[in-house]
């Protein structure tokens, strides 16, 4: 195996970003997260905060007129096209920086819907990790220094947005769906740097490292 990709979705509290991370030290390799926005904007000649504001927040007017159009998730529209800075466009840009990852190192991702963008490529490993509420509420309460009551709001107004973007830029997926994905991971039993453990182990087993 030239190189590796590991896709990192979760759960807002559940530790994802975090396992991601550690995975990725481990493996003496890059983490891209927000990363993706950056390199795209660098790709395009975009302003980031195009690609910031796609990311952060689903155009209601945007979805409405891609779902009536049937804008397809995987050609780029030319600069001279009106379509150019579309959320569709935004995110078929940032698309193409992760396939050309997938092709041309190792790394880990997190987010920005990679296990979709992925799925046929044989060097990928996507994992979802989870965590029961009560978990998730204690490392946003004990991370962010608020009320458990606005940990709660959090996390319901996140994993909406998340399950929202998924299910709409990939045509009507859905997030949580084990099939999307190698293995799904309950990081309060299996416990955070356990969780890096069985994803390295399971390298081993899937590509017999």
């Amino acid at each position: 195996m030239d190189n590796y990709i590991i896709t990192i979705a979760r759960g807002f509290g559940s530790g994802g970003k975090e396992i991601g991370s550690r995975l990725a030290k481990r493996l003496n390799i890059p983490c891209y997260e927000s990363q993706i926005l950056k390199m795209a904007s660098d790709e395009s000649g975009l302003n980031e905060a195009l690609f910031q504001r796609a990311d952060e927040k689903l155009d209601a007017y945007s979805t409405i007129k891609n779902y009536l159009k049937k804008i397809p998730f995987n050609e780029l529209a030319e600069p001279s096209d009106r379509e150019f800075t579309s959320n569709e466009n935004l995110f078929n840009i940032q698309s193409q920086i992760i396939r050309h990852l997938a092709r041309c190192e190792s790394c880990v991702i997190i987010g920005k819907c990679a296990d979709y963008v992925l799925k046929d490529f044989p060097n990928v490993i996507s994992v979802y990790i989870e965590a029961p509420r009560a978990a998730c509420v204690e490392s946003i309460v004990g991370k962010l220094g608020i009320t458990e009551a606005e940990a709660h709001k959090m996390i319901e107004k996140t994993d909406k947005y998340r399950a929202d973007y998924y299910h709409y830029y990939t045509g009507g997926g859905y997030w949580t769906n084990p099939v999307n994905y190698d293995m799904t991971l309950n990081s309060a039993r299996v416990g955070r740097e356990r969780c890096v453990d069985v994803i390295e182990q399971y390298m081993n087993i899937k590509w017999k490292c």
